[in-house]
């Protein structure tokens, strides 16, 4: 033994791990400050919040609109008493939080600093806001590309964003006020360029936007930039996902140093946080997910370079439904393996003079830049949503992602290869294997909300919801009034409303008419545009009918990709496709239905509320006259909501294991003509 040996020797110097996160919340702002608390206890070092839909898109609990949706994805949030239980006994002014929260951010974090500034009466309110840590989502422009949790047209929505990056340059300096969110456009069937390229058009949006605001001088403007982070997808291709995050870290120094002047190195500074791709999960072999999210962890961490600052990662029964403490526990423990039991921390980039990593970065950043200024010849990033160019370029590569798939080109190990499979105890219950949302939560959200309304001053209210509307209407920073209507006790829905009325409302393009779908027809789907045909003019008496499918999206759920998807694969089928895009009331769907005098209705719900809404779609139709029309369901549905589904009338049911769309386009043929009484 050497004499280092014998003494021992010293241990390499190890780079601080970043931020551990858990993507969570659920039910009641009770139950999810119990879970918070729990977590934090088992070494998770930040906080990342999950807003129910109401709380995202601006609704209180009692809205038509947030029937069934209460406490479903996230917890709610209708005003500051839930606020206050929310991080009751978390010191916030010690905190990094993280909160997914986009079209009423301004409102969320309003509410946050007021529950600080509560926690600390002995010091004054600029003190406190000093102290606050963490970042508001806050990115509008990829709602109206992907997840659908928009509210405001686009150029209200920028102002509201600059509104807020301004405010906390000067009063919350250690803040990040906007998450440029790429994570979404992943999800939504971004290529690793168009990643690249919308989310950076995205970014030179939002600083053009604060520049030309003149909320903030030049001598500040550093900061602004410094205080933009981002947050990303990271999918199982860990090596092209490498490449992808070191590409971001090259274009967004250039483009800081170029177009924005930015001089100090440390403000050009790439600065992301991770959620590894949960839409990728499979239903089918759940057990698989666990090494797909530490692949997808890889991708962000092994190179020292360019690793995020924050992760958080899904748990691997997300497939399946909600899941269950210890199984956010599980993967809280798969990061801290890699950052306390592996040697990662210990070296620099593992990477540097790698010449395949170099080719596949340069193919990247010539790809993004290229994408990157046709946007900006169509006027930037808000042009191109408003035209639908963004939409249509995302959903026809999600289309082309999904043919490979379902053409074997694409391997995903358990749903089109290795299919074979032992039963594995982890889903021999079901039923057990994912926590149900608390069926108590709406009506304690509209207790809650009642109790609040009866102990506020009124007309403190009205006077503050005045205020807003009128430094909405005259273009003033509306950070200082939402934070006037916070401590006066304006609720979510209220706040959202006031401005409603002043800036309007937007529906975004679905992307869905002008999108390329399958190229090549194949032996299955030509079968299956015979069978569409073939129906089509039986139930038409030859005439040369076409068969109509109505796809609705009912409630406020916006995860559109599927929705869109099956669209897309009917339209190649040969029907006559009814699509108005996301967050419909049943009624409307009922109408809809009537109005076109459709075959089928296809209702695709992620949220959860199933069981709530499709009822009420099934009432409608009989009451309305056509209970003779099939109603299918597609989503993330337990086995057991499945089967009574089923029992109340719905005609089949699709869940994530179900890949095949045209597969699933022949069952809807065959739905319609057992419903037709067709042999």
């Amino acid at each position: 033994m050497s004499e280092s040996e014998s003494k021992g020797a010293a241990l390499p110097q190890k780079d601080r791990p970043w931020v551990m996160r858990t993507y969570a919340g659920h039910s009641t702002a009770e139950a999810s400050n119990a879970l918070y608390r729990t977590n934090l206890a088992k070494g998770q070092t930040g906080l990342s919040v999950a807003f129910d839909l109401p709380t995202q898109t601006g609704y209180d609990p009692d809205s038509p609109l947030a029937r069934g949706e209460v406490g479903k994805v996230g917890v709610p949030v209708p005003h500051l008493g839930e606020m206050r239980k929310l991080f009751k006994d978390i010191p916030l002014a010690e905190m990094n939080t993280s909160m997914t929260i986009n079209a009423t951010a301004m409102w969320l974090l309003a509410m946050y600093q007021v529950v600080a500034e509560e926690q600390n009466p002995d010091a004054s309110p600029d003190e406190v806001a000093a102290q606050l840590a963490g970042t508001t989502q806050n990115d509008i422009i990829k709602e109206y590309l992907s997840r659908g949790t928009y509210v405001f047209p686009p150029e209200h929505s920028l102002r509201l964003i600059a509104d807020m990056i301004a405010y906390t340059v000067h009063q919350i300096p250690k803040w990040n006020p906007i998450n440029i969110c790429s994570y979404h456009l992943q999800e939504a069937g971004a290529t690793p360029t168009q990643e690249l390229a919308y989310a950076l058009c995205t970014a030179i949006a939002v600083l053009d936007q604060v520049k030309n605001s003149g909320q903030v001088d030049e001598a500040d403007f550093e900061k602004v930039v410094g205080r933009i982070s981002f947050f990303v997808n990271a999918g199982v291709r860990f090596i092209e996902e490498t490449c992808k995050m070191r590409a971001f870290t090259q274009l967004w120094d250039e483009i800081t140093r170029e177009r924005y002047g930015v001089k100090d190195p440390k403000m050009r500074r790439f600065r992301y946080g991770v959620q590894v791709n949960s839409l990728g999960l499979t239903e089918a072999q759940p057990e698989n997910n666990v090494q797909r999210i530490v692949l997808e962890m890889l991708g962000v961490t092994l190179s020292k370079n360019a690793r995020a600052r924050a992760v958080q990662l899904p748990a691997w029964n997300e497939a399946l439904g909600l899941p269950r403490p210890w199984d956010q526990q599980w993967s809280l423990r798969l990061q801290q393996v890699l950052a306390f039991e592996s040697d990662l921390l210990e070296y620099d980039d593992i990477f540097d003079g790698s010449h395949v990593i170099e080719a596949k970065v340069a193919e990247l950043v010539e790809g993004a830049k290229a994408e990157i200024d046709r946007v900006q010849a169509m006027g930037g990033a808000i042009a191109a949503v408003d035209s639908g160019y963004m939409k249509q370029e995302l959903v026809s590569a999600h289309a082309a992602r999904r043919g490979r798939i379902e053409a074997g080109e694409e391997v995903i190990v358990g749903v089109n290869k290795f299919e074979t499979t032992e039963q594995s105890p982890l889903t021999a219950d079901l039923d057990s294997a994912i926590m149900a949302a608390d069926p108590e939560a709406e009506k304690s959200a509209l207790a809650s909300l009642e109790a609040w309304k009866e102990q506020r001053d009124d007309t403190e209210v009205a006077e503050a919801l005045a205020k807003l509307a009128e430094d909405a209407k005259s273009g003033v920073n509306l950070m200082t009034a939402t934070l006037a209507a916070a401590r006066a006790g304006v609720t979510t829905g209220e706040w959202a409303g006031t401005l409603r009325e002043v800036f309007g409302e937007f529906r975004a393009p679905t992307g869905v008419s002008g999108a390329v779908g399958v190229a090549e027809a194949g032996a299955e789907l030509t079968a299956v545009r015979e069978a569409v045909k073939r129906t089509g003019e039986e139930l038409a008496g030859h005439s040369g009918g076409r068969l109509r499918l109505l796809v609705g999206k009912p409630g406020l759920d916006g995860h559109s990709n599927g929705a869109e998807q099956v669209a897309v694969r009917a339209r190649d089928a040969g029907f006559e496709v009814i699509y108005q895009g996301i967050r419909l009331t049943p009624e409307q769907i009922v109408a809809a239905a009537v109005a076109e005098d459709v075959h089928c209705v296809g209702l695709s719900i992620l949220s959860g509320s199933h069981m709530e809404l499709v009822p009420s779609v099934l009432e409608g139709l009989q009451a309305a006259g056509m209970s003779d029309v099939p109603v299918i369901v597609g989503g993330i549905i337990p086995d057991s909501d499945g089967r009574r589904l089923r029992e109340l009338g719905v005609a089949a049911v699709y869940t994530p294991k179900d890949y095949g769309l045209t597969e699933i386009m022949g069952g809807i043929v065959e739905v319609i003509r057992k419903a037709n009484g067709l042999s």
